[in-house]
């Protein structure tokens, strides 16, 4: 919206400021970020008066009780509401909103925020200790992943390039047993999606977890998505040039500036969650993102702090129900190294030093081409 006033730069010039999208991008992070920081603390007062406490995601994962982690259950969630609502104002207010990608990833990302807050209101409100049904949560994260994948191929700065498999360290797509066709990266990138959108949800365990690995994670994708949108950088490191990518960048910096402004309150000790509210919107964004610049094999090692959560989960669900035994003392990985003696602060901090380091370790990849 504010991009509009590019426009009128004829009449004063320092408008003119509105129209480069590296200002648009500061201005999204601090606006967000102001939103969540003021906020912050009326919300989470608010939560805690409405008793909206959440019980832990790891119900109905057939896993014993004694496995699973009850210290957080009075603390109160949702605050993924002022997160997602920060988020979405911020870009509405700084991204060139006609742009197609900057409408894609605005209402995608509104839309897994009503499918956690459903699920975040049924258990809530209505004491369903599972939320809504998993299976139809899981369709209802299908259905938006696959609606915002085909806006991206019917959008004409990208659909040139949605039908490309492109793999970190090789400088042009894949091209054998047809994996560069529609009818391979249509269904990945849907998976890509939907995967990244439930991984955020697992990690959000621990103060601060999630939203600071998401906070790596987007800056990874705004470089990205900065450097594709530019076609001088394009050229020169030998990536998809996308116009209109930058737009991308300043939306990725909504969720960095808000995602930051969350950590204040939600620091140890934290006084509210983002719930599934805040989680399956976040975690979508970044499937997204990884979809748009094409590189979702790389999300990966993006989001490697994410793929391990969802991995330990999976090993010991399926290990649990198939023998009866666990893998890990706990799961998701991270309750593990709280049952090995790591303090809930040396588990967070240090799965940020390894989000960081995946981040450089990612964008390096853009000179190894």
């Amino acid at each position: 919206m504010l991009y509009l006033l590019s426009d009128f730069a004829k009449f004063w010039s320092p408008l003119r400021l509105f129209d480069y999208v590296t200002f648009r991008t500061g201005g999204a992070a601090l606006t967000s970020f102001l939103i969540v920081l003021l906020l912050g603390g009326w919300t989470a007062r608010k939560l805690k008066s409405l008793n909206a406490q959440a019980a832990t995601r790891l119900e109905g994962l057939g896993l014993p009780q004694e496995m699973i982690d009850r210290e957080k259950d009075k603390t109160p969630c949702m605050g993924g509401i002022l997160i997602i609502g920060a988020i979405l104002i911020s870009a509405l207010l700084w991204t060139e909103i006609t742009n197609p990608i900057a409408l894609i990833l605005w209402g995608a990302a509104l839309a897994f925020s009503l499918i956690g807050f459903y699920d975040d209101f049924m258990k809530v409100v209505y004491k369903r200790r599972d939320g809504i049904p998993g299976k139809l949560k899981l369709l209802l994260q299908i259905i938006v992943a696959a609606c915002a994948v085909w806006g991206m191929t019917r959008t004409p700065a990208l659909k040139d390039y949605m039908d490309c498999f492109m793999v970190p360290f090789l400088k042009t797509p894949v091209t054998w047993c047809n994996l560069s066709s529609l009818y391979f990266t249509v269904p990945l990138a849907v998976v890509v999606i939907v995967g990244a959108s439930n991984a955020v949800n697992l990690t959000d365990g621990k103060d601060g977890l999630a939203s600071g690995c998401t906070i790596f994670c987007t800056l990874a994708y705004a470089g990205f998505a900065y450097l594709m949108g530019h076609k001088v950088f394009a050229e020169y490191l030998n990536i998809p040039f996308i116009s209109g990518a930058g737009e991308a960048m300043v939306f990725s910096a909504a969720v960095c500036g808000a995602c930051i402004g969350f950590l204040w309150h939600n620091c140890h000790p934290a006084s509210m969650f983002m719930g599934d509210t805040g989680s399956l919107a976040l975690g979508g964004i970044i499937g997204m993102l990884a979809v748009l610049v094409r590189q979702e094999v790389l999300l990966v090692l993006v989001g490697w702090v994410f793929v391990m959560e969802a991995l330990s989960v999976m090993i010991q669900v399926t290990s649990f129900k198939l023998t009866g035994k666990r893998v890990f003392l706990c799961s998701p990985i991270h309750h593990h190294f709280e049952r090995l003696g790591w303090t809930e602060t040396q588990i967070v901090v240090r799965f940020w030093i390894i989000a960081g380091i995946c981040t450089l370790l990612a964008l390096a990849t853009l000179k190894l081409r």
